[in-house]
């Protein structure tokens, strides 16, 4: 039950927002082009991140770059 304490958890590294069109999603609600995020987890596919809303999502790793 890792993901109940992501928020708690130190940060892995910061990415870089570079965009956020979404060809299925709605990301432009959560993310905004250009801003730094904490990394919590990371998979191979996504990036758990804290976004604008202050809690934990999952993202696809093109919508980042390492800050």
């Amino acid at each position: 039950m890792i993901h109940l304490k992501w928020n708690e958890r130190e940060t892995v590294k910061k990415v870089k927002c570079v965009h956020t069109d979404a060809k299925k999603y709605i990301v432009n609600q959560k993310l905004t082009a250009g801003s730094v995020y904490e990394v919590k987890n990371e998979t191979e596919e996504f990036y758990f991140i804290v976004d604008n809303s202050g809690r934990v999502g999952g993202f696809y790793k093109d919508y980042f770059v390492d800050a």
